[in-house]
């Protein structure tokens, strides 16, 4: 027998995919223990967890992938084989259907007059400013967890410097968070300069911030410079267009609720969690928190069985990111629709905030 860790470790599914699957019926444990809950899997089942891992890779459906189990497991190859060969026309069919909807989004853009509506054009005149180093240091811990990995996009693998008068606006995101802060500028009087630092070059910036004496920034052409005293850190900024997130953080209000930041967290890694949701741009699984603003202004974290439909779900681990990242005893957040981001945000600062994407319930749900 296999413990739910060893079937991870042997399977690559994982403990949290493991336990969604053993509540969807998919995957049930061979025993558990009527004690403690653990289970256990037979050592047949190995083959079945990985042949899932590999349907699941494939979007196949779970009510399907049970049949293919059940198939597999009774040696029903031609009720297997007509299950796979549906699911594949499906997939054929629906990136058909796909490359049609992308030529003509593509001819769509080919006729924009200008893509200023979408995104920030990146401009990198020549500029020279000091900023405080403890509000530049704060700024960048507050939006460094929000910055993409993602190869294919690689203008969010940084973070958004946007200088503006007296201001100096960071901003990170990876489609499905963004996290804006801001400090002080001293000096700055050209025009409105965005460049796009690498994370690279934005941690060796972040290590030198560690006085109290104001940083020297200075952005020439596509090369960006820190200074502090007689260190610097210097490097070329990343191309392309940044999402325009001036457009992307008007959001209507929603219901706001302030937090203890040290109990709400305990109270989202201790409490229940919707397992196995599957995250779109890792294809990793993820812990699921579902919360809700109650009538006395707590927020409370919603069990399985809630299925109120003022219900917000997000990604669990991405709240706790932007809670650290909120450094505040105190925050607020702010719910609004199920389908609108959720905001996390200072009391002190109503600039410096967080948004993440929910979740979809009803698709999580069906999932």
């Amino acid at each position: 027998m296999r413990s739910i860790g060893e079937m991870a470790r042997d399977s690559g599914l994982g403990v949290s995919a493991l336990r969604f699957y053993d509540r969807a019926g998919v995957l049930v444990p061979a025993w558990v223990d009527p004690v403690s809950g653990y289970r256990w899997y037979a050592p047949e089942q190995l083959e079945e967890a990985r042949l899932l891992g590999r349907l699941r890779r494939a979007g196949m459906p779970l009510a399907d992938i049970r049949l293919v189990l059940a198939g597999w497991g009774g040696a029903d190859a031609e009720l297997v084989r007509g299950l796979l060969q549906a699911h594949l026309r499906r997939l054929e069919s629906g990136l058909s259907d796909a490359r049609r909807e992308f030529s003509a989004l593509r001819a769509l853009l080919d006729h924009r007059e200008t893509a200023s509506m979408t995104s920030l054009h990146t401009t990198t005149a020549a500029a020279r400013f000091s900023v405080p180093a403890p509000e530049m240091a704060a700024a960048l811990d507050a939006v460094r967890f929000a910055a993409g990995t993602d190869a294919e996009l690689p203008m969010l693998g940084g973070i958004l410097f946007d200088i503006e008068g007296e201001l100096l606006h960071l901003v990170a995101t990876d489609r499905y968070r963004m996290a804006v802060a801001r400090t002080r500028t001293i000096g700055h009087g050209g025009p409105r300069t965005q460049v796009i630092v690498p994370l690279p070059l934005a941690d060796a910036m972040r290590a030198l911030l560690t006085g109290e004496e104001p940083a020297e920034l200075v952005v020439d052409g596509d090369r960006v410079t820190l200074e502090t005293g007689d260190r610097q850190a210097a490097g070329q900024s990343l191309g392309g267009e940044f999402p325009d997130y001036r457009r992307l953080v008007r959001l209507p209000a929603g219901r706001r609720a302030r937090v203890e930041a040290v109990a709400f967290r305990r109270a989202l890694e201790t409490g229940p969690v919707r397992e196995g949701e599957t995250r779109e741009q890792d294809s990793e699984p993820y812990d699921l928190s579902v919360l809700r603003v109650a009538e006395n202004g707590t927020v409370i974290v919603c069990d399985d069985g809630d299925d109120d439909p003022n219900n917000v779900g997000v990604n669990r681990a991405f709240l706790l990111d932007a809670l650290t990242a909120g450094a505040r005893d105190e925050l607020i957040l702010e719910l609004g629709a199920p389908t609108a981001p959720l905001a996390i945000r200072r009391p002190d600062d109503e600039y410096a905030f967080s948004l993440l994407m929910p979740v979809r319930l009803e698709d999580q749900m069906s999932a």
